[in-house]
């Protein structure tokens, strides 16, 4: 079995873990002004979830589609937010394949501490672009991520597309 070492995520994990004891940041900012959007980086409000970009993306143009409903299991969810988190996740998808062009993508949650949640309380999708070639040497001998656009023009470029 070959194992992907990422020891700089641990960073991210241990942040997620701070911003945790403060609040919800799922619950938080989508609360938060829409003239805020930008600066929280929510590309879309839906009726029942909404597309926020991760701060600490694992590579650029990493999506989440959350509910606005705080829960940790799927379970708790109706038909209608589940449906609309699938439907969200295919409008994320076709949007960074028109941006961004990506070879395909990694989609899926980590249900639990356990499992990698850095956000375990309240359930999300990841979404994330890949490319050929878009893993290197840099990580595991620099301890050092490239992500290759800055996340405000990543932003700048995905909300229109988003939001027509």
């Amino acid at each position: 079995m070959k194992k992907l070492w990422a020891p700089w995520r641990l960073r991210y994990i241990e942040i997620a873990e701070d911003i945790n004891k403060q609040g919800c940041i799922f619950c938080d900012l989508p609360r938060d002004k829409a003239e805020n959007d930008r600066k929280n980086l929510i590309l879309f409000h839906g009726e029942k979830a909404f597309i926020i970009m991760n701060k600490y993306p694992y590579n650029n143009g990493h999506l989440m589609v959350v509910p606005y409903q705080h829960t940790d299991t799927m379970e708790k969810l109706s038909s209608a937010e589940r449906l609309e988190l699938m439907d969200l996740l295919q409008k994320s998808i076709d949007t960074l394949n028109k941006c961004c062009s990506p070879h395909g993508f990694n989609v899926g949650m980590n249900l639990g501490r356990v499992a990698g949640a850095g956000i375990d309380e309240h359930l999300h999708f990841h979404i994330v672009p890949r490319w050929s070639g878009d893993t290197n040497f840099m990580p595991v001998t620099a301890e050092l991520k490239v992500i290759s656009a800055g996340i405000m023009e990543t932003y700048d470029n995905l909300y229109p597309l988003l939001n027509r």
